[in-house]
């Protein structure tokens, strides 16, 4: 019996720095995000223009996930669009989605995810997503949660950059 408890709140400027130290565990480990960026905390509260969520397991910070607007370079939400006849800015993307290494295996992933998807269909607005191929971890989750891989892509981060990216339809 899991004696661990955990819960989905939403994020607050006091929880930055913890969702940092944890993106650091999870960039050392799993190599996400593939780019470490220049200001960690920025990447993560600029991804929350609809939302963002932590998670707690036994009172620390394991996880977060965020939610927002199509932005350029988005591909779920334009294949998306194309395949159902509407425009890409009906879909929310879900992003910044981690869990710590040392909290995983407690569901805490599937309950972020769960956070994500409520709020964008709150909106009327459908959950998409790309994740990196190489994060084989994180499509399995989204596709024991159901998500439909729509393609395989590559794209390009930067002049010396081609990425190949699942996207993926809730």
């Amino acid at each position: 019996m899991d004696k661990t408890q955990s819960r989905v709140r939403p994020r607050t400027d006091d929880d930055v720095q913890a969702c940092v130290r944890v993106l650091a565990e999870v960039h050392r480990q799993d190599g996400y995000p593939v780019n470490w960026p220049a200001r960690p905390g920025d990447w993560l509260t600029q991804a929350s223009a609809l939302g963002s969520w932590v998670a707690d397991l036994d009172g620390r910070v394991a996880g977060h996930v965020g939610l927002t607007r199509s932005a350029e370079g988005d591909l779920a939400p334009v294949l998306w669009g194309e395949r159902n006849g509407t425009s890409g800015e009906q879909a929310a993307v879900v992003g910044r989605l981690f869990v710590a290494p040392w909290a995983r295996g407690h569901g805490i992933g599937a309950l972020l995810m769960g956070r994500a998807v409520e709020e964008a269909r709150h909106r009327g607005l459908h959950p998409v997503l790309d994740v990196v191929a190489s994060d084989t971890a994180a499509a399995a989750l989204y596709e024991r949660l159901g998500w439909t891989r729509l393609a395989t892509v590559e794209q390009r981060w930067s002049a010396s950059q081609v990425v190949t990216v699942h996207c993926y339809s809730a």
